[in-house]
């Protein structure tokens, strides 16, 4: 089988793509040829040994994937073959025309939802539900405030805020991201490329803040939010795009009794699978309704995998960027 591997730190360039022997299947595992993977900021940063998780080399990266179970391992109970599932691979081994997982990792998906649209759902809609529900508890008629709301965590975000009840600000970088976000469910927008946010946040919030903070940018932008809270705010740490990761005054904290909540989708979906499973139902019944409309930006061939990962390194991504892996 066709993969591409990483066999040395450094940018997307340093990737090759090689013909490789497929994995062994073990017992409660399910073998999936890869129809899409989706493409997620932690992919730059693996590849270039600057993630938590660095796998042995040499390793595939890419971490969810879309596809048809091929083949199941001894014990294996809820998918045959020719299932259409999406699946997590952990932290890497995505960009591969074969996959095996463990049977708890994989999970069917509708006829109306195609391979692409799978490959791009988990992470993005996993991590932003997680966020909301179980991490900042949100609640209808609460202010949500999303950076970066035109990538593909923030733009979850944004519509699972609004599905959820919530007043969406969306904040973003250029007029076009705006727009995606305004179409996805935003109501009130901030570029805060050309306006303040401080300003505009009390302007939206008559002086008092937001109640959620969704930030997956960190750096500057972070330090803005941290000052951008109402009482009893939750501020929500899902990842540092920007490059920098800040540090707290956390006098702030103290004079608007917010707190500052960790978000890590990975470790929750291995220390709570059942509450993952269900977050998991929940959010293709929010698509099945209707709720949420995942927006697939660009597709590109495997053998384009470079730049499909520039495309995130150069924050040109709106929505997810997928690549089609096989037919």
């Amino acid at each position: 089988m066709r993969a591409v591997l990483c066999k040395s730190f450094g940018p997307p360039e340093n990737l090759v793509l090689e013909e490789i022997s497929a994995p062994p299947l073990s017992g409660g595992h399910v073998r999936i040829a890869v129809r899409a993977c989706g493409i997620n900021f932690p992919d730059t940063l693996i590849i270039e040994g600057k993630y938590q998780a660095k796998p042995e080399m040499p390793f595939s990266p890419g971490s969810e994937v879309s596809g048809v179970i091929k083949e199941i391992g001894e014990g294996v109970t809820r998918f045959k073959p020719g299932d259409r599932v999406l699946a997590m691979t952990s932290s890497a081994g995505g960009l591969a025309e074969e996959v095996v997982v463990p049977e708890s990792a994989a999970f069917a998906i509708p006829d109306e939802m195609d391979f692409p649209t799978a490959a791009g759902f988990i992470l993005t809609y996993g991590t932003s539900y997680h966020a909301l529900k179980q991490r900042a508890q949100i609640k209808p008629g609460e202010t949500l405030l999303v950076l970066g709301a035109a990538g593909g965590v923030g733009l979850a975000a944004v519509e699972l805020g609004k599905a959820m009840g919530a007043r969406v600000i969306a904040g973003a970088s250029t007029e076009e991201k705006l727009r995606i976000a305004k179409e996805h469910g935003a109501d009130e927008l901030i570029n805060y490329s050309t306006e303040s946010l401080r300003d505009r946040v009390k302007e939206l919030t008559d002086g008092k803040g937001v109640d959620v903070l969704y930030d997956p940018v960190g750096g500057d932008l972070f330090d803005e939010g941290a000052r951008l809270m109402n009482w009893n705010g939750r501020l929500l740490i899902i990842g540092f795009a920007s490059g920098r990761i800040p540090k707290l005054p956390v006098n702030l904290t103290l004079l608007k009794g917010y707190q500052v909540v960790g978000v890590f989708w990975g470790s929750f979906t291995k220390r709570e699978p059942s509450v993952n499973k269900e977050n998991n139902r929940e959010l293709m019944r929010f698509f099945l309704d209707g709720d949420i409309k995942p927006l697939v930006s660009a597709v590109f061939p495997l053998e384009q995998y470079a730049e499909a990962l520039n495309t995130l390194l150069r924050r040109e991504a709106m929505g997810k960027v997928v690549v089609k892996v096989s037919e």
